[in-house]
C-alpha cells in the first residue's frame, strides 16, 4: 500500500483516524490503547504489499527486544562480557538478514562471473522498507550499548517504534531516542492535527503532481536509449529526473511527517531545499538528512570522525560513502555513486577549501548542481555501461548535440520544469514568513482542499505512480 494510492486515501488513513481519536484518544485517553491502534494499523499497512515478510519484521521485533531487555538488566548487573556478546549477536543478527535478502543476488552474481561456476542467484524479492526499519533498529541497540537510553520494556511501544507506519516504507530514519518520550505519551491537538494535515497534502502533491509528470519525461527519455539520444535530450532528461527524486522523496517524507503530527508524533526533518546548496559539502547537509545523520552517529564518528590524522580521516570518509552507496541498493552503480560524492567531499575539504569560498556563490551553485546530475545518472541507470554511455552523451558524446526529439520533450515540458524547479526552493517558507501564521493559515485552509482535489484528478488519471525509494 503506498499513501498516493485510493486504497490508502479512501479506506485505511480514514478508518485509522476515526479509530485512533474516537478510541483512543475521546473514550479510553489511554496512549497504550493509541498504540495499539497505530500497531495493527501498521502490521495492515505492511502486509498489504507484504504478507509474507511481515513474518520476518515480527521475528525481528521479537528478537530485538528481548535482547535489548537482556542488555539492560546485564548492565544494570554489570555484567559487561555478556552485554558486549549480546550485542554483538544484535548486529550479527540485523545486518545479516539485511545482508541476505538485500545482498545475496549480487554477491552470488559477481562470484559466478568471477569463477565461472554455474551458481544460480536466490531471485529473493527484497522486503519492502527492510533498509529502513533495520536502520532504526541499530540505532536502538547501539544507544543502547553505549548507555544514551534505557531499554523500552514494554514490547508493544518497541513494535510500534519499529513498524509505525508513517515512516516505515521510505523514512525518515527516526532513531529511537528522538521518539522514545513519545511513545510513552503524547497529546494531539487541533494545531497539530492541521498543520500535519496541510504537510500531508503537500507532500502528496509533491509526488502526484510533480514527482510522477516529471518521472514519466525521464521515462520516456530512457526508453529511447543511450545510443540514440542527443546531448539536449540527455540534458532534459537527468533534469526531470532530478526534480522527480527530490519531489517523490522528499514529497514522501512530507506525508510521513505530515501523519505523524496527525498522530501525535514529530519526526525529524529530512530535506532542507538541497537544491539551493552551493557545495557537495552543503547539499548533502540538507539531502536525506536522517540518512546522513544515521552514518555520522554511528559509523564516522565510531570509525574516529575528523579526530584522527588526514590519512585516517580520508578512509573514514571513503568507508562511510560506499556504505552510503551500497545502502541504497546491491549494485556497483551505487557502490560508484557512493565514492562518486567521497571523492567530491575528499576534494572539497582537503584541495578545493581555499578556492570555493572565492568562486561567485552562482557558479559555486552551477558547479555543484552539475556534480548533484551526473551522480544521478549513476544512481538511476539500470547498469554502469549504460550510466556511463549517458553520461558521455550529456557532455557532447552523442549522435548530435540538438535533435527534435530533445527539443519536443524540451517545450512539451518547460513550463512543469520551471514549475518544478521554483518549488525546489524555499517558496513556501518564504511566503510562510511573509504573510505570518494567521493569514498563512486563512490561506491554507482554501489551497489545501484545492490540492487534495488536483491530487485526486492526477491519481485517478495517471497509470505512472511508483515510489522511488521504495526498492531501498
Amino acid at each position: 500500500m503506498v499513501f498516493s494510492s485510493a486504497t490508502f486515501l479512501i479506506i485505511f488513513l480514514p478508518v485509522t483516524m476515526v479509530l485512533y481519536y474516537l478510541l483512543g484518544v475521546t473514550i479510553t485517553k489511554s496512549t497504550a490503547v493509541k498504540n495499539l491502534i497505530l500497531l495493527i494499523a501498521s502490521l495492515i499497512f505492511y502486509a498489504w504489499g507484504e504478507p509474507v515478510y511481515i513474518i520476518l519484521m515480527l521475528i525481528s521485533i521479537c528478537f530485538n527486544f528481548f535482547v535489548g531487555k537482556d542488555m539492560d538488566q546485564a548492565k544494570r548487573m554489570n555484567r559487561k562480557k555478556k552485554v558486549r556478546t549480546l550485542f554483538i549477536s544484535a548486529v550479527i543478527f540485523n545486518i545479516g538478514v539485511l545482508g541476505f535478502f538485500k545482498y545475496s543476488n549480487f554477491l552470488i552474481e559477481n562470484i559466478a562471473n568471477i569463477t565461472g561456476l554455474g551458481i544460480r542467484p536466490l531471485n529473493l524479492p527484497l522486503p519492502v522498507g527492510i533498509s529502513f526499519y533495520t536502520f532504526q533498529i541499530l540505532s536502538y541497540i547501539i544507544d543502547l550499548y553505549n548507555g544514551n537510553i534505557r531499554a523500552q520494556r514494554r514490547f508493544l511501544s518497541f513494535a510500534l517504534y519499529v513498524s509505525l507506519f508513517p515512516q516505515l516504507i521510505a523514512g525518515p530514519i527516526v532513531k529511537y531516542k528522538d521518539i522514545s518520550d513519545q511513545l510513552m505519551y503524547r497529546k494531539e491537538d487541533l494545531s497539530s492535527f492541521s498543520k500535519g494535515l496541510n504537510r500531508f497534502v503537500f507532500g502528496l502533491s509533491k509526488k502526484l503532481i510533480l514527482a510522477n509528470t516529471l518521472g514519466s519525461v525521464y521515462s520516456f527519455v530512457q526508453d529511447a536509449g543511450t545510443d540514440n539520444i542527443s546531448m539536449l535530450t540527455a540534458w532534459v532528461g537527468i533534469i526531470c529526473y532530478t526534480l522527480q527524486i527530490y519531489f517523490d522523496f522528499s514529497g514522501y517524507s512530507d506525508m510521513a511527517i505530515g501523519l505523524g503530527g496527525i498522530f501525535g508524533f514529530s519526526f525529524c526533518e529530512n530535506f532542507n531545499y538541497p537544491y539551493i546548496a552551493v557545495s557537495v559539502t552543503d547539499f548533502w547537509r540538507r539531502w536525506h538528512m536522517s540518512l546522513s545523520s544515521w552514518f555520522r552517529d554511528y559509523v564516522y564518528i565510531p570509525l574516529g570522525g575528523n579526530r584522527c590524522k588526514v590519512p585516517r580521516v580520508i578512509l573514514n570518509l571513503l568507508i562511510v560513502w560506499m556504505l552510503t552507496g551500497f545502502w541504497h541498493g546491491a549494485s556497483w552503480n551505487f557502490l560508484l555513486w557512493g565514492l562518486f560524492y567521497g571523492i567530491l567531499l575528499i576534494l572539497e575539504k582537503y584541495v578545493l577549501a581555499g578556492v570555493i569560498n572565492k568562486i561567485p556563490k552562482g557558479l559555486r551553485w552551477f558547479i555543484t548542481m552539475i556534480c548533484v546530475m551526473v551522480g544521478w545518472v549513476l544512481f538511476s541507470a539500470p547498469s554502469l555501461g549504460e550510466a556511463l554511455n549517458y553520461i558521455g552523451a550529456m557532455f557532447g558524446y552523442a549522435i548530435s548535440f540538438v535533435d527534435s526529439f530533445g527539443a519536443f520533450i524540451l517545450f512539451t515540458n518547460l513550463v512543469l520544469i520551471i514549475i518544478a524547479a521554483i518549488c525546489a526552493t524555499p517558496i513556501y517558507t518564504a511566503l510562510s514568513v511573509r504573510l505570518g501564521e494567521k493569514r498563512f493559515s486563512k490561506l491554507m485552509v482554501v489551497v489545501t482542499p484545492v490540492l487534495f482535489l488536483l491530487c485526486v484528478i492526477f491519481m485517478i488519471s495517471e497509470t505512472y505512480n511508483p515510489f522511488l525509494y521504495f526498492r531501498f
